[in-house]
């Protein structure tokens, strides 16, 4: 869905990298065979780390393959799979689709409307089969819209009071309360996103859910957060609302270091929770995950690259 939750490649050992890509191809792979092309084309990074997750923490039976694909005919390659394989690409469809009804809703993407339409049909199914999943990130999506409409409309509100009060003086200084209320709203946003990714974390009540739901709660966090930092000067050009913009402009000089911080905390209770985890299995290629990999794009932005850059989420870069 974002494709922020990837692999630092260059920190992996080899044996690493080739086991996310075997279990990134057997997603790939159960995409197709459950939604045909179109389910390959929404495959991600994010869900691929689901399925790690779940696998480490359960250790369930799996099976493995060697074949040729249609991205890469010219390599044989492993598919490894298990039962939170066809897990993990229902909930690739299921964000993939409302995500598209988001977009199309807010912008009117005519690209989102044709994929919300393709993939009805399968989202209906996977609404019966999983309610607590497709509640959970239905009505946080829609509370993050609402959440953002709201705020668009008062900054224009805003916007206009102070051109009628553009003759008066101020004092330049940023406002305390002003940056608290702020950095609260942040924290409530980007809680949207973490409620429906930690929802889909959990596949059972038992004795890991907590753990699990709070790992997939700050990873979400994280990922909306750095997402909005990616956004921020697209959305400058276009006027769509970016909540760091508002902090941007209440602190110019500190802002940077205010990201880093609130990017750094949310990533630190997320590895908190994931390491209260029983995972002996694959540990040290999820934990290049989260220690590593979710900042490769952070670092991107530092040092300007362009959005474009970020790992794209069909044909990728794991065989380069």
């Amino acid at each position: 869905m974002f494709g922020y939750v990837t692999v630092n490649r260059p920190e992996l050992k080899v044996k690493e990298l080739e086991l996310y890509r075997s279990y990134y191809c057997g997603l790939c792979a159960e995409l197709h065979k459950r939604y045909g092309r179109k389910g390959q084309l929404l495959l991600s990074y994010d869900c691929t780390f689901l399925l790690l997750l779940l696998t480490g923490t359960y250790e369930p039976q799996e099976s493995e393959v060697m074949r040729r694909c249609i991205v890469h005919p010219a390599i044989v390659h492993r598919e490894t799979s298990n039962r939170f394989t066809e897990y993990a690409a229902d909930m690739n469809v299921l964000l993939a689709w409302l995500k598209a009804v988001d977009d199309w809703r807010d912008e009117k993407k005519q690209s989102a409307k044709l994929l919300a339409m393709l993939l009805r049909k399968d989202y209906l199914k996977i609404r019966e089969k999983y309610p607590r999943q497709e509640k959970a990130v239905r009505e946080n999506i829609q509370a993050l819209h609402a959440e953002e409409k709201r705020h668009e409309a008062l900054a224009r509100k805003q916007a206009a009071s102070k051109r009628q009060t553009a003759g008066e003086t101020t004092s330049g200084m940023p406002d305390g309360a002003k940056v608290a209320d702020i950095l609260a709203r942040i924290d409530e946003t980007a809680g949207y996103t973490g409620r429906f990714l930690g929802e889909l974390c959990v596949v059972s009540d038992d004795l890991w859910a907590e753990d699990l739901r709070g790992t997939g709660f700050y990873l979400g966090k994280f990922i909306y957060l750095i997402d909005a930092y990616d956004d921020m000067e697209e959305d400058r050009k276009t006027g769509n609302y970016n909540i760091l913009l508002e902090l941007q402009q209440a602190i110019p000089e500190s802002f940077e270091n205010y990201v880093k911080d609130i990017l750094l905390d949310t990533a630190a209770c997320c590895c908190r929770m994931f390491e209260r985890l029983p995972i002996v299995k694959d540990v040290e290629l999820i934990r290049n995950i989260l220690y590593s990999g979710i900042w490769v794009r952070f670092h991107q932005i530092r040092s300007g690259e362009e959005k474009g850059k970020k790992a794209p989420a069909f044909c990728d870069n794991i065989y380069r």
